[in-house]
C-alpha cells in the first residue's frame, strides 16, 4: 500500500489510528462519511447556482503529492472571471484592467485534500452587495465524490484602475447579480 493509500484508508475510517493522527496534524478539515457526505454534498450543490469545472495540473501539487494550499487562490480566480462572463459583466476580448474588481479580503478553509486527476469544479455566489463591494463564498468540490476541498468568502470591491480608487459597485452589477442570485 502506497503512503497515499494508506492516508485515504485512515480518512476512510479503516484505520482509527491513523484518521486519529491525521485529525490531529489537520484539526480544521472536517471529514464526513456515509449518508453524512452526500448530504454535504447535495448541500453544497444546491446552495451555488454558478460552478466551473476545474482541471487538477500537475504543476498544481506540492512535494507530499496533493494541491498546494496557494493554487486554491488561482481555482477561486478562474471561477470568478467566469462568473462575471457568465452575468455578462466581463467579456474574453476585454483587458483585466477593465475588470474593475480588486481582491480586498479573502477567507481560506481547508477541508480535504485534493490530489491530480481529481475532477473537481467550483461553485461561486454572491452574498451581499455593498456600496463599493461585494462579498462572495466559493467551494472547491470534488464532482465524483462530492467531498469539498476548500471553501473561501472573498470581498471584492469595485475599482477605477485608472484613477486608483474605490468606485460604488456600477448599477449593472448591481441588477444582474442581483437578479441571478436573489439578492
Amino acid at each position: 500500500m502506497s503512503r497515499r493509500d494508506g492516508a485515504f484508508a485512515a480518512l476512510n475510517g479503516r484505520s482509527f489510528v491513523n484518521r486519529g493522527a491525521y485529525l490531529k496534524l489537520y484539526p480544521c478539515w472536517k471529514f464526513t462519511f456515509g449518508k453524512e457526505m452526500i448530504n454535504e454534498y447535495n448541500f453544497a450543490m444546491s446552495e451555488y447556482k454558478f460552478f466551473h469545472p476545474t482541471e487538477v495540473r500537475y504543476e498544481d501539487l506540492d512535494p507530499q503529492g496533493h494541491v498546494n494550499n496557494a493554487k486554491y487562490l488561482t481555482y477561486f480566480e478562474q471561477a470568478r472571471i467566469h462568473y462575471l462572463i457568465q452575468l455578462g459583466l466581463f467579456s474574453k476580448d476585454q483587458s483585466f484592467m477593465q475588470v474593475g474588481v480588486i481582491v480586498a479580503d479573502i477567507h481560506v478553509t481547508y477541508h480535504a485534500t485534493t490530489h491530480y486527476g481529481d475532477p473537481i469544479k467550483v461553485g461561486m455566489k454572491t452574498t451581499k452587495i455593498g456600496n463599493k463591494s461585494f462579498t462572495t463564498e466559493q467551494a472547491v468540490i470534488n464532482t465524483q465524490t462530492g467531498k469539498i476541498s476548500a471553501t473561501a468568502k472573498i470581498v471584492l470591491v469595485t475599482f477605477d484602475y485608472e484613477g486608483l480608487k474605490p468606485i460604488p459597485v456600477p448599477q449593472e452589477w448591481r441588477t444582474k447579480i442581483g437578479e441571478f442570485e436573489n439578492l
